[in-house]
């Protein structure tokens, strides 16, 4: 089924003409309306732009996704919906899984030719190279999919799911989320996602490596990576490298203090004054 379409939202300033497109992207296990405030107040910042929230595929709406369950298909399913609505791109910002998805999609635009419009990449609290093959079954990601797998559906009331993640060892913030990713069915609560097919996106989002990307200079790229001041998935030595950086290559490293991995949610004032900066 390659005229797949992700289910999406599109938010517009209510006194906006808007003149550029954003695209944005959440993280595993998640959905666009973990988005939607965020998004609305992107667009009362900018009304220049017009700012589409997608589900990626096995997520939310998005059912009935045809193979491949990889990053770079979920990056083709966000270029398909942006050529179906009439729309070319002119930002793309994605949040943890979907930042590399984010980053995917730059490449693809990227290999067709000359970037008019120019692009705008904002990787919310993604490391843009491969997980570690040690780590990978420790990720908190990991954990959370065996944990959900082993839970009960339906579920009889949405707020259960917080008790048995806390008992299974997992925080309180993350726990609470989760209720965010449950939807009523006839028979109970059940998730908003398939759980085999977030486990197959997240395994190769592990595999992928974007450095040469964010390195090599294209007339019309910028991407901005966002590491989050609470985040832990930043080793030093990933650091030094993007600092390093020179300064004509596309790929820029910022900080958003006061925040963890959830950035949209601990300080969403600071990570809207980065964008608009950037914008």
């Amino acid at each position: 089924m390659a005229d797949f379409i992700p289910a999406h939202d599109i938010f517009e300033a209510p006194t906006g003409q808007p003149t550029r497109t954003a695209v944005l992207g959440h993280g595993i296990l998640g959905n666009r309306q973990n988005w939607r405030s965020f998004a609305q107040r992107l667009v009362l910042r900018r009304p220049e732009l017009r700012v589409i929230t997608v589900d990626h595929r096995h997520h939310g709406d998005s059912t009935g996704a045809p193979p491949p369950d990889t990053v770079a298909a979920c990056a083709a399913d966000q270029l398909r919906l942006c050529a179906q609505l009439g729309f070319e791109a002119d930002v793309l910002i994605g949040h943890s899984f979907g930042g590399k998805v984010a980053l995917d999609a730059a490449r693809q635009r990227a290999a067709r030719g000359p970037l008019h419009p120019p692009l705008t990449v904002f990787v919310l609290d993604a490391p843009p190279v491969p997980g570690r093959a040690e780590d990978r079954d420790e990720h908190e990601v990991a954990r959370v999919l065996r944990a959900l797998v082993a839970l009960p559906q339906p579920l009889a009331e949405r707020q259960d799911v917080v008790g048995l993640l806390l008992a299974r060892g997992f925080g309180a913030p993350l726990a609470r989320w989760m209720t965010t990713n449950l939807g009523r069915a006839a028979d109970g609560w059940r998730w908003r996602f398939d759980l085999e097919g977030a486990r197959r996106l997240i395994e190769d989002y592990f595999t992928l490596d974007f450095m040469g990307l964010l390195e090599t200079p294209r007339a019309g790229l910028s991407v901005h990576l966002v590491r989050a001041e609470r985040s832990d998935r930043w080793p030093p030595a990933l650091v030094a490298a993007l600092e390093a950086l020179p300064a004509g290559a596309p790929g820029r490293l910022h900080l958003l203090q006061d925040a963890g991995h959830w950035l949209h949610a601990d300080n969403p004032a600071g990570l809207l004054d980065l964008l608009d900066l950037e914008l």
